[in-house]
């Protein structure tokens, strides 16, 4: 995609200005984050959603379900026949979500994570789930047979995980485990604790 820049005609009028334009394209920088921005990430199945659930009861922040967000605010770029779910419009994702990014207290939950610039992210989580866990909660959500070996690839391969180290800086990303009710549990105890303790850090 082009940047704005590009766009602009060098037969523009004098009084345009690039830098009055972009500020509706950037992350508002006028105030600081009152909390921190989180994405669950990993392949279906991990227990992305019922993660994010748990934490966002645990400490007051707002979780945001991406897929059905994007889908309730018309935010997508068609379906995918094959794999049998919405593709979002990544750039439009990023301008709605962009307020909510800089008051801060997001916790997003979506399989992917690197469309998300690093600046408007402070924790990058990654659920990690033994094959054999994982293929059962595929096989119980009713999904094909090709999209369940999808994702057992994307697992195996360590697709995610390997995505995330790419994007972002290593300090903030956090690989769990997540294999049993238990592990959710102590994950969400875990991630609690992480933004209780970034809440003071910033607080000062």
């Amino acid at each position: 995609m082009s940047s704005l820049r590009d766009q602009i005609s060098s037969s523009s009028p004098p009084s345009f200005s690039f830098e009055a334009e972009l500020v509706s394209w950037e992350m508002p920088r006028s105030r600081p984050r009152r909390s921190p921005n989180i994405i669950i990430c990993g392949t279906p199945g991990t227990g992305k959603t019922s993660l994010a659930e748990k934490v966002s009861e645990l400490s007051g922040l707002s979780h945001i379900n991406l897929s059905k967000y994007a889908v309730d605010n018309q935010l997508v770029d068609g379906w995918d026949n094959v794999l049998n779910c919405a593709v979002l419009d990544e750039d439009k994702v990023l301008d709605n979500l962009k307020e909510k990014f800089a008051d801060g207290g997001c916790i997003l939950d979506y399989h992917g994570c690197d469309f998300f610039p690093e600046e408007q992210m402070d924790l990058v989580v990654v659920l990690r789930t033994e094959t054999s866990a994982l293929y059962d909660r595929l096989k119980a959500r009713g999904y094909p047979e090709r999209k369940i070996s999808n994702n057992m690839e994307c697992e195996i391969f360590q697709t995610i995980l390997d995505e995330a180290r790419e994007s972002y800086d290593e300090a903030i990303v956090m690989e769990l485990t997540s294999n049993a009710e238990a592990e959710q549990r102590e994950n969400a105890r875990t991630l609690h604790s992480w933004i209780q303790d970034w809440i003071k850090t910033h607080s000062k």
